[in-house]
């Protein structure tokens, strides 16, 4: 079995998730040794309980990976492994990184220039109309715009971006042929035509209470930054904001009424240090350090990789062994993971580094 394969093979098998992949595959020296390994093996892996170890036994022989592949096929969609150079490389820094993505549509090496912009389900006249036009604006400003397809702020967020005929994203909490709300399946429809809709659950995936959060990280880790528009106390956009937080990724908050009970969490993320926003410019202004200028491409190599800034060249020489995982830059370097984060995109832009699954940093020679 190819690598590719194995992780398209892990990625449909129950209680077998990405921290776990990760640890399997440090311990075997690949993902498709998992395959191969008997029951010792499995169990002699750091944190493969009984449980994870008699899954995967009772799994690897029956996952129809090939059926998998077909039917994406049949649904216009394919399967992007984390291997995969087409894999967004945002996700490959976050602490667990979905082993494979469902993309309909395109994803393109612009969409790390990526704000994710959520919110409640129910929201006010003034929430919807919010989202629209700082997503709107943000399209036209060349970012691309990221939410989970929800109703609500979610659907009002892609449709700013196609008014602005820029690129949205949409994450599903669900298998692409499981879609929700079925009202958004047009939606889904046009976002894939300008950008792309995707999901790390197999087909017949149906949403549930788990899966809602589990796309949460995956929307706030294509972004550089999450801006809450309008969200009640005990809100899943919440969830997003505080995953966002712990991936280093900047997070913003859209002010409401002080009476409105859909405003108790944005007001509860301002009050807690997010960034407050009353347009587009706020948003730009806090991204400023993060977003790198739109450039031409460049040839990789020595000569393309010689602007560095004094920071940077610092990073790189953190990183003279070799491979580091981003935790550990962190640590060593002192910087807040924010920073991190706009150093770590600089330079992969920059042809100094490659992003390796699993929030491991490998220096480009």
């Amino acid at each position: 079995m190819l690598e590719r394969e194995a992780y398209i093979a892990l990625n449909m098998m129950e209680n077998v998730g990405p921290v776990g992949v990760r640890r399997l595959r440090e311990a075997l020296g690949s993902a498709a040794a998992v395959f191969e390994a008997d029951r010792g093996a499995l169990l002699a892996v750091r944190g493969i309980g009984r449980a994870v170890c008699e899954a995967i036994l009772a799994q690897r022989e029956r996952v129809d990976w090939q059926g998998e592949l077909e039917r994406a096929e049949a649904a216009g969609a394919r399967l992007v492994a984390a291997v995969d150079a087409e894999y967004p490389r945002p996700l490959r820094e976050i602490h667990d990184p979905p082993l494979a993505l469902y993309v309909r549509g395109a994803l393109q090496a612009g969409d790390r220039r990526a704000v994710a912009v959520v919110g409640t389900r129910r929201p006010s006249h003034y929430g919807r109309r919010v989202a629209e036009e700082l997503a709107e604006g943000l399209a036209r400003n060349g970012l691309t715009v990221v939410s989970g397809l929800a109703a609500g702020i979610d659907t009002a967020a892609h449709r700013g971006a196609l008014a602005a005929r820029g690129r949205t994203l949409g994450v599903m909490g669900s298998g692409l042929d499981c879609m929700y709300p079925a009202e958004n399946r047009g939606l889904a429809d046009e976002m894939a035509a300008r950008g792309a809709v995707l999901s790390e659950f197999p087909f017949g995936r149906a949403p549930d209470k788990t899966t809602f959060p589990m796309r949460n990280r995956i929307v706030s880790g294509l972004a550089l930054g999450v801006v809450v528009v309008e969200a009640g106390a005990k809100s899943g956009a919440l969830i997003t904001a505080d995953q966002a937080a712990s991936q280093g990724r900047a997070v913003l908050a859209v002010p409401g009424r002080i009476d409105a009970p859909g405003s108790a969490g944005t007001h509860a993320l301002l009050r807690d240090g997010a960034r407050l926003v009353t347009g587009v410019d706020d948003i730009l202004e806090e991204l400023e350090c993060l977003v790198p200028a739109p450039r031409e491409a460049r040839p990789a190599g020595r000569a393309a990789a010689a602007a560095v800034t004094e920071t940077e060249q610092q990073l790189l020489t953190l990183l003279q062994p070799g491979e580091q995982d981003v935790d550990t830059l962190i640590r060593s370097s002192g910087l807040a993971p924010a920073a991190m984060h706009g150093l770590l995109l600089g330079l992969e832009m920059k042809n100094r580094i490659r992003m390796l699954p699993g929030r491991i940093v490998e220096r480009v020679e």
